[in-house]
């Protein structure tokens, strides 16, 4: 018989070896599908495979389908001090697990510091020589690599290389399980979190507080170092009008894209724009983006209507956003502008049922009550005329004819009140005069009587108006400052009553202090 070469006396090793390791790949078959979650599950694989193929170093590099490089990286064998010392993680884009990226298929060698494609190898890294790597597949796609090195009786046989592609198909398995667990998991979390916004939007937050829900539970959701919300300025351009961070926002708050951004063209388009690194990336334009690095910018629109956008950018060296990131928070932007939608849609029914409710008032105000009060006043001045005889009965009837007379105009005043939008700055005379005296009651403790006599509204001349409410104005902060004013009391009269050459309106300010101070106004 002619002499043994290296091969039969590899296959003599196996043939002696196989018994034994049968038990070790059943348990690393078993070990890899234990656990639900990646990271996890990536781990026990490659601490399996390094333990079956008796290797003292494995590697498992995930691979990012859509650039050729590694997303993630899970080591087996290297001490915390060995970790550290190597620093940087490989990122797979050249040497040996380039090769497998660019040509997924087993490779075993016997010393990769010969092979010439070897290369990339960090300063502190471990020794190496033999290696054997194999791809993982899920279905048809290639998830990542597995990658071992140093076996320590020698060099890797076939073997070794037919246990591993075993365990490489198992944890494909594993692996897709895990993922699909993930990503239910992740989808039940979006879908509780828009639950959560919707149910937030609908029972009563303003429109401030309704945007900063929606920014700060996306960020929550997608893991993001920002949630910010944009809306479009008068200008073109967009502006950040609510952010949630970790830090503080306020610089953010206030940053505005500018109009003719290519970015800025495809988000008032209702396009979601996804960006891998925002600090380097031509389109990103704001002064903020070398802090942040992937991130998404999603339309909130509904039924056409384009509301804003929500931005979602994480740290810089952050990882990437996957398509199931993107999916989900796509969905998550879609809710949550419908859900904006239908809350202003309710403040807007609610403001209206304010303003029936208070016209309602306002008419009956005018109509009974008003009405009624004039009738008694005319009833009481007739009386008075009567019994002009008796001069008590007289000054007793003419005080009470005075009484209904400015409770007359009180009541007017309150109608007119009403019929103002309580939110809307008023733009009548009549109601700058109520918004002065409102103000002032903040700080009086109590209600100024307002009294108006004549059309003030179309008597008064802008110019003349403002002189007036600055008297006014000062008026009333000089009775703030003065002790024992518990009623102050504002008549402002146009028409014949008012003063000629004095634009036709006069006011008077009087307190009830001891003894009462006046202003008197031209």
């Amino acid at each position: 018989m002619g002499e043994a070469t290296d091969e039969d006396q590899d296959r003599d090793r196996d043939r002696d070896d196989g018994g034994p390791r049968l038990p070790l790949l059943l348990e690393a078959v078993l070990s890899v599908g234990t656990d639900l979650e990646l990271r996890a599950t990536l781990q026990h694989i490659v601490d399996s495979a390094t333990e079956l193929t008796d290797a003292r170093y494995g590697a498992l590099g995930v691979v990012d389908p859509d650039h050729d490089h590694l997303t993630g990286f899970y080591t087996a064998g290297m001490t915390d001090e060995e970790v550290a010392a190597v620093g940087h993680v490989p990122d797979g884009r050249t040497g040996l697990l380039g090769v497998l990226i660019r040509d997924p298929r087993p490779l075993r060698l016997d010393d990769l510091t010969a092979d010439p494609r070897s290369a990339g190898v960090p300063a502190h890294h471990p020794p190496m020589h033999s290696f054997l790597g194999v791809p993982i597949r899920v279905h048809t796609e290639v998830f990542g690599n597995l990658y071992l090195t140093e076996k320590r009786t020698g060099r890797f046989t076939e073997e070794d290389l037919a246990l591993l592609r075993i365990l490489a198909a198992q944890a494909g398995i594993a692996i897709g399980n895990a993922r699909l667990y993930g990503t239910t998991r992740q989808r039940e979390r979006w879908i509780e979190g828009a639950a959560a916004v919707t149910t937030a939007l609908l029972t009563g937050e303003s429109a401030e507080n309704a945007l900063m829900t929606v920014a700060e539970q996306a960020r929550i959701l997608a893991d993001a170092s920002a949630g910010v919300v944009l809306q479009p300025t008068p200008e073109g351009g967009m502006e950040i009008v609510a952010a949630s961070t970790n830090d503080d926002p306020g610089d953010l708050i206030g940053t505005t894209i500018a109009p003719g951004s290519p970015v800025l063209e495809q988000l008032l388009g209702g396009e979601p724009v996804f960006v891998d690194d925002s600090s380097t990336d031509p389109r990103m334009t704001t002064h903020v983006r070398s802090r942040f690095g992937p991130s998404m910018m999603l339309p909130l629109q509904s039924g056409g209507k384009l509301i804003g956008t929500l931005a979602l950018p994480r740290r810089r060296g952050g990882a990437p956003y996957s398509a199931v990131d993107r999916l989900l928070a796509s969905q998550f932007a879609s809710q949550a502008a419908l859900a904006l939608v239908l809350a202003d849609a309710r403040q807007d029914r609610e403001r209206l049922a304010v303003y029936e409710d208070r016209d309602r008032i306002a008419r009956d105000l005018h109509d009974l009550v008003v009405q009624r009060l004039f009738a008694t006043e005319m009833m009481l001045e007739s009386t008075r005329r009567r019994a002009a005889g008796s001069s008590d009965e007289d000054a007793l009837l003419g005080k009470a004819v005075d009484e209904l007379d400015s409770t007359i105009q009180e009541v007017r005043t309150t109608i007119f009140a009403l019929q103002q939008p309580p939110a809307d700055a008023p733009t009548s005379f009549r109601g700058r005069v109520l918004r002065e005296t409102g103000g002032a009651a903040a700080l009086l403790g109590f209600q100024p009587s307002v009294h108006f006599s004549g059309a003030v509204d179309t008597l008064v001349e802008e110019a003349e108006a403002d002189r007036l409410l600055a008297v006014l104005r000062g008026a009333l902060a000089a009775a703030h400052r003065r002790a024992g004013v518990g009623a102050i009391t504002v008549e402002v009269t146009a028409g014949d009553g008012g003063v000629a050459g004095g634009g036709g309106v006069r006011l008077r300010v009087e307190d009830d202090a001891t003894p009462p101070t006046v202003v008197a106004w031209p």
